[in-house]
């Protein structure tokens, strides 16, 4: 699905990693590790299409993402450090703002109320998104990946505020994902309780030798 070879990153003339190659393949989920200003969110703005601040080649069902680009990003649903959840809209018109503007499996109501009740959410579907605790938002966020016609989930931390049993609930849903054809590439404080085609990837192996070495 994902084949990355050679690439390399810099921010604010500062190397990150370079020579990074891997794979990502259906029924895949990649954790991808390493310490404070590793890279881990740089390269996954990179690899949701965010970012330019890179060489390398990144190929999408072996063409280059340059050439196949609407494809490539139609074909992935990217959840960042912001939860991107309208504070001013309930629980479920979130939801449905969301449908509106992606490639989504549903969009009628009885549906997405359907998801809510998955993720714990159901009984605030009324509730202004304003009102709910930082652990609650971020399942309204997680939501949208239920709905998303998207074939690769691009994850940074999604865990953030979530309680033990809510990670439990979202580790069984990345595993159940990728098991039906689906791939996860996402960065998490913890290894993951996943089971299947689980592997992980340490940017620190792939840190930079030449400080302030222009890349781009």
């Amino acid at each position: 699905m994902l084949s990355i070879k050679d690439l390399s990153c810099e921010r604010g003339y500062r190397l990150l990693f370079e020579h990074l190659e891997f794979e990502v393949n259906t029924g895949d989920v990649l954790r991808i590790t390493g310490g404070n200003g590793s890279g881990k969110t740089s390269l996954l703005n990179i690899l949701a299409g965010l970012s330019t601040q890179f060489n390398g080649d990144i190929r999408f069902n072996q063409t280059p993402i340059k050439r196949v680009r609407h494809e490539y990003l139609s074909s992935l649903c990217y959840l960042s450090h912001e939860k991107g959840v309208k504070l001013g809209l309930t629980v479920l018109e979130n939801l449905a703002w969301f449908a509106s503007l992606y490639p989504c499996k549903v969009n009628d109501e009885l549906a997405l109320l359907e998801i809510l009740e998955v993720v714990g959410l159901k009984r605030f579907r009324f509730q202004r998104a304003a009102e709910l605790s930082q652990g609650q938002k971020q399942r309204v966020a997680l939501a949208r990946l239920l709905i998303s016609k998207a074939s690769l989930w691009i994850l940074d931390e999604p865990f953030t505020a979530i309680d033990q049993s809510g990670i439990k609930l979202f580790e069984t849903l990345i595993s159940d994902f990728a098991k039906s054809g689906g791939a996860v590439i996402i960065t998490a404080h913890h290894p993951l309780s996943i089971e299947g085609q689980y592997r992980e990837l340490r940017l620190d192996d792939y840190k930079a030798h030449q400080e302030g070495a222009a890349v781009c």
